[in-house]
């Protein structure tokens, strides 16, 4: 039987594509070599905010104390972390397949690899399995990248999935990369009792993210004793005598227990036949998509694999987009307007929408307005007054928001719609806001004069 759509993956993208298909009709086939859910549900997203949920109460404990309001010792068990997070990620997974079993998806498990445009060999554990298909959906996600000197070992030198399946915390950790992934282990170690050491080629932490929030994160950072390499470059990150060794360009040798490489991720797009499906690849093996997320003529390329933004929530979108096309419901092209981003931790950074940098880069003349966290009362309430909210604006419309500090990511809903809807200040000066909540934060800085960036 030939199928209307195969689906290659069964992450955030994949899976969502097919429900989606089969829901609508589709005889749809899923294919996943691994566990459902990728990299997201099982060695990504999903554990490590299980494990930050655990821990990020420690920092709030001791604000509390700084401030001399509470005498409290913090002593967090790591296995019993890790057996409830395994627990609830094999819940997940199970849930996942009564749901895709429930819509009628073909789930094939095993190796899957295109031979020509329109089939699919998989090796399953049963032996070979053959699917043809009409419309193909490529959505096999991305792992930790590795450059020449900076390759884990998993021994001493960890990637982010290694790092996840620490059984007890290092004394001591050596975090190269100082964006989303280095930013959240390198909090997760902290609160477990490790000594950090955070490098970067780069001048400043989360160099993706305003420079004000870069500031906070820094700042942050240098409170909790961490010690910075910022604006500088690695020759070498190895085991050696059962520790890590770091050795920087000039010859200056670090030592910690262990160490992390968090340097990016690369396309998982090799072995699968995709160039002989006339797919064509870019870089380290992104899938090359056209505006419509098609990568040949009948298959389309979402979430991580085609390098357009790493994100679960931009990968479901994606797919739900790809499903659309095949049903002949969408004609346009990909146009998904802001997609949120936070870096979970202590402190969180959101971010919705345009940057002023990014505004300016286009030639135009954006403003800005700020508020502090300092006046808010549920920052007060969690002695956690660092850190600010600030809204870009453009032709006197709400073009972005970002914002460091306590829980921000709670921030993203109102957000999402002060940049959706381009608020402008009136319509903000008439929204109602509760109090107390940290949304009062967003309002403060939506009311605030306005400079220009």
């Amino acid at each position: 039987m030939i199928h209307d759509l195969a689906v290659l993956g069964a992450g955030p993208g994949g899976f969502e594509a097919a429900l989606a298909a089969s829901r609508a009709g589709l005889k749809t086939a899923l294919v996943e070599k691994d566990e459902l859910g990728g990299v997201c549900l099982n060695r990504g997203c999903v554990p490590s905010k299980l494990l930050l949920g655990a821990l990020c109460p420690a920092e709030e404990l001791r604000a509390l104390g700084r401030a001399g309001l509470c005498r409290a010792e913090f002593r967090p068990d790591l296995a019993a972390i890790r057996a409830r997070s395994q627990r609830i990620m094999a819940a997940t997974r199970k849930a996942m397949a009564k749901r895709l079993a429930e819509a009628g998806v073909d789930v094939v498990r095993g190796q899957g690899a295109l031979f020509g445009p329109n089939r699919l060999l998989v090796e399953t554990p049963e032996g070979q399995k053959d699917i043809e298909f009409k419309d193909l959906i490529l959505a096999t996600g991305s792992r930790p990248a590795m450059f020449p000197g900076l390759e884990a070992d998993n021994e001493n030198v960890l990637d982010s999935s290694a790092f996840l399946d620490l059984d007890r915390p290092p004394a001591s950790l050596i975090v190269v990369g100082a964006g989303f992934i280095g930013l959240e282990m390198a909090c997760m170690a902290h609160l477990l009792g490790a000594e950090i050491t955070l490098v970067d080629a780069l001048t400043r932490p989360a160099a993706g993210e305003d420079p004000e929030v870069s500031a906070e994160i820094e700042a942050a950072c240098r409170r909790r004793g961490w010690d910075l390499r910022l604006g500088v470059r690695v020759e070498s990150l190895a085991t050696g005598q059962g520790q890590a060794k770091l050795v920087l360009k000039g010859g200056e040798t670090i030592l910690a227990h262990k160490a992390l490489a968090a340097v990016g991720r690369t396309p998982n797009s090799q072995g699968l036949g995709l160039e002989d499906a006339g797919m064509a690849l870019e870089g380290p093996g992104w899938v090359r998509t056209d505006q419509n997320l098609m990568a040949s003529a009948n298959a389309y390329a979402v979430g991580d694999v085609n390098g357009r933004l790493l994100l679960a929530h931009a990968a479901a979108d994606q797919a739900r987009y790809a499903v659309r096309r095949v049903l002949g419901l969408e004609k346009g092209p990909y146009a998904p307007g802001p997609v949120p981003s936070v870096i979970y931790g202590s402190p969180e950074v959101l971010r919705v929408g345009a940057m002023a940098a990014e505004l300016k880069a286009q030639g135009k003349s954006p403003e800005v307005s700020r508020a502090a966290l300092a006046a808010n009362p549920i920052a007060q309430a969690h002695a956690a007054p660092q850190g600010l909210v600030k809204v870009v604006w453009l032709d006197g419309r709400v073009a972005g928001v970002t914002a460091v500090g306590f829980e921000v990511s709670r921030l993203t809903g109102t957000a999402m719609a002060a940049v959706t809807g381009s608020w402008t200040r009136q319509r903000a000066e008439a929204a109602i806001f509760a109090h107390p909540t940290l949304d009062e934060a967003l309002r403060e800085a939506l009311l605030a004069e306005r400079t220009r960036a």
